[in-house]
């Protein structure tokens, strides 16, 4: 499970700001909360701000962390990290990004980080803590790796790992243990768009046409959403290569309103954006519930109505139907989300940029009142939100304009 995730140095990130998705001692929805031993964490975590105030670029971040941990250990010498700094900045741009994370994995938090710009790692290092106390595994700089008695599968492979190679990377493709344990968790975090979907269009029908337990669970899922359609099936195409692909199954009524038969459509070419959208998320969306791992996704509601976005939330933040520790993580502009019986204040976040256009990152528990107490939990938080209460909204300088040169 995700307890926090840093960056810094990278897009608009210029210091470095951490989303925490550990919860704080306020009192609304603690049945939320997932309790792991001592550890209590957040199911989900909502980021709102303007356009172009950072909310991708945090998102960019989590999917660069995990895109390097994945495949890093596959690249060769001559590979660049594809790292952009914080270019708007006479130091920073030429400073190496920043990127953490602490994970709690079996009852022991690890935190894991790295360095780097274009060419080169320049930092690296992994710490465990368990029972309170924090011990270091392995520290590298750019003199070398120093690795402790508490990593023993990483003996041996400080002068195999490239300089533009995550050691922890390449300690996992030789199969280590704990460098394992950390890779699959990192590799299992989910980043998608909301609204290119291209590379996840295929993946629940693919789910569907595999397994039979899986698309029984998706028919399910379906049923509860009540998307128009009375049912689904998953078949190939045989004009296509045999390509997999859905399609959603009507009744057909007579003019008294009575069923006399099924009319089959293409759930690609016959449904509206929206189904289309919920059906290529079901698979992820499933798959993360059953497996409790990290989702995240940018504008999530994008095509979907509030209803049905409200019901994805419930799913992660109810007990019953996240019974093994599921995140989600996603950024919107839907601010009917912005209430008390949807999110937590430690669940609500807010991206603002600053004069030097540096994104600030912070979250509804954090803001205070003008007499200095905290924001309170009976407050319409979609009301101030919109009234600029909070931070993190357009701001117009000139509502009127003049189009008399066009």
């Amino acid at each position: 499970m995700l307890i926090n995730f840093t960056v810094g140095n990278y897009c608009s990130f210029k210091e470095k700001k951490t989303l925490s998705m550990e919860a704080t001692a306020i009192k609304e929805l603690k049945e939320s909360i997932i309790v792991k031993g001592d550890h209590r964490l957040l199911p989900s975590a909502v980021i709102y701000g303007a356009n172009s105030s950072g909310k991708s670029n945090l998102l960019k971040a989590i999917d660069k962390f995990t895109t390097l941990v994945s495949s890093s250990s596959r690249s060769i010498s001559t590979d660049k990290l594809n790292l952009v700094p914080f270019l708007l900045n006479t130091e920073t741009e030429k400073e190496p990004s920043f990127f953490e994370v602490e994970l709690l994995i079996n009852n022991t938090v690890y935190r894991y980080g790295f360095m780097a710009d274009n060419e080169r790692i320049h930092e690296e290092w992994l710490y465990k803590t368990k029972k309170k106390k924090e011990i270091c595994l392995f520290i590298r700089t750019i003199e070398g790796i120093g690795v402790t008695e508490d990593f023993p599968k990483g003996k041996g492979v400080e002068e195999k790992t490239r300089d533009n190679a995550l050691f922890l990377s390449m300690v996992n493709s030789l199969n280590g243990g704990i460098a394992k344990k950390i890779v699959q968790q990192i590799s299992s975090l989910w980043v998608i768009s909301g609204i290119n979907r291209s590379l996840w269009s295929n993946v629940t029908n693919i789910a569907c046409n595999a397994d039979k337990l899986f698309l029984k669970a998706a028919k399910t899922f379906f049923r509860t959403m009540n998307m128009g359609f009375d049912d689904f099936e998953i078949s190939e195409d045989p004009d296509i290569m045999k390509v997999v692909k859905a399609y959603t199954l009507h009744h057909q009524y007579d003019n008294e309103g009575r069923i006399t038969g099924e009319k089959r459509f293409t759930m690609q070419e016959c449904e509206s954006s929206g189904t289309n959208k919920l059906f290529e998320l079901a698979a992820l969306l499933i798959m993360s519930l059953k497996q409790g791992s990290i989702l995240v996704i940018d504008e999530l509601d994008s095509q979907l109505h509030p209803i049905l976005t409200q019901h994805i939330i419930d799913m992660f933040n109810d007990p019953e139907q996240n019974q093994n520790g599921a995140q989600l993580i996603f950024a919107t502009h839907n601010t009917n989300l912005l209430n008390i019986k949807a999110f937590r204040r430690d669940q609500i976040w807010f991206t603002e940029k600053d004069e030097t256009e540096a994104t600030d990152l912070y979250s509804l528990v954090e803001l205070k009142e003008p007499d200095g107490t905290k924001i309170r939990n009976d407050r319409s938080f979609e009301k101030d939100y919109i009234n600029g209460r909070y931070g993190a909204i357009p701001y117009i300088k000139n509502k009127s304009w003049d189009n008399s040169e066009v």
